[in-house]
C-alpha cells in the first residue's frame, strides 16, 4: 500500500482523536447518570439511551474507516480488540470509555517532563477508578447477596481493587461483577507498567542525551519509519514520536 495511503490513516486519526475522546467523555456520562442516580425520570434515561446508541454507531463508523484506510486491515483490527469488541458486541459497550485514556496517553507520549507525565498517571488512574466503580455499580446492583451496590461503595471497590491492595470488605458476587473485577486489575497493573516504564524512559533520555545528539533527526525520522513498516510500533505510537522529533527540530 502506498504511503500516501497511509498518510491518509495519520491524518484522519490526527484529526478525530479529540472528537472522539469527547465522545467517549460524554459516554462516561450518558452510561453513568442512569446507574448512580437510577431514580432518574422516565425521559431523561430514554435520553441517555439513545445518546449511548448514537454514541456506539459514530465509534462503529470510526472503526470501519480506520480498517478501510490501514495498510494490513487484519493486522489494524487484532492490534485493537477493544475497538473491535465495543463494536460488535453491544453487551460490551462500556468498554468504549477506555478511548478517554487517549488524553492520557498524549500526555505520555508529548510530554517533556515529570510534571506532565503526573498529570497523566492523576488522570488516567482517575477515569479507571470511575470506569471500575460504574462498571461494577451496574453488574451488582440487585443480585442476590450483593454487598456493592451504592456508588460510594463501588468507589471504594474500584479504588482497593486497581491498587490491588484488595481488602476484601467488598467484592462482587456475579459472573459479570467478577469479570469486571479481573478486567480492572489487568488494566491497573498495565496501568502501572506504562508509569514504570514513562519514569524509566524520561531519567534515560536525559542520561544519554549527548549519545542521542549524535543522531540527527532525518536518520531518527528514517529509523522510526522502518520501526513501523515491521510493525514494532502502531501508527499512532509512529505519529506522536515523528511530531516529537520535529518538535526538537523546531527548537
Amino acid at each position: 500500500m502506498s504511503n500516501d495511503h497511509i498518510g491518509t490513516l495519520e491524518r484522519y486519526e490526527r484529526r478525530t482523536s479529540g472528537t472522539l475522546t469527547w465522545l467517549a467523555l460524554a459516554f462516561l456520562v450518558v452510561y453513568g447518570a442512569p446507574i448512580i442516580w437510577p431514580d432518574l425520570p422516565s425521559i431523561v434515561a430514554r435520553l441517555c439511551e439513545g445518546a449511548n446508541v448514537a454514541i456506539w454507531f459514530v465509534f462503529a463508523i470510526d472503526l470501519a474507516v480506520r480498517v478501510t484506510l490501514a495498510r494490513d486491515r487484519w493486522r489494524y483490527l487484532a492490534r485493537h480488540p477493544i475497538d473491535v469488541l465495543v463494536v460488535a458486541l453491544p453487551m460490551l459497550r462500556p468498554l468504549r470509555v477506555l478511548r478517554v485514556f487517549a488524553a492520557g496517553q498524549a500526555l505520555f507520549t508529548r510530554g517533556r517532563g515529570l510534571v506532565r507525565t503526573g498529570q497523566a498517571i492523576v488522570f488516567a488512574a482517575g477515569v479507571l477508578v470511575l470506569i471500575g466503580a460504574l462498571a461494577i455499580l451496574d453488574a451488582e446492583r440487585g443480585q442476590a447477596g450483593a454487598n456493592i451496590e451504592t456508588f460510594p461503595d463501588a468507589l471504594w471497590w474500584a479504588m482497593t481493587t486497581v491498587t490491588t491492595v484488595g481488602y476484601g470488605d467488598l467484592y462482587p458476587v456475579s459472573g459479570l461483577g467478577r469479570g469486571v473485577a479481573a478486567s480492572l486489575m489487568l488494566v491497573g497493573i498495565s496501568l502501572l507498567g506504562i508509569v514504570t516504564a514513562t519514569v524509566a524512559t524520561w531519567f534515560l533520555q536525559g542520561q544519554h542525551a549527548a549519545e542521542d545528539a549524535t543522531l540527527d533527526v532525518p536518520a531518527r525520522l528514517a529509523q522510526l519509519g522502518r520501526l513501523r513498516s515491521e510493525g514494532v510500533v502502531t501508527e499512532a505510537e509512529y505519529t506522536h514520536a515523528r511530531a516529537r522529533l520535529l518538535d526538537d527540530l523546531v527548537t
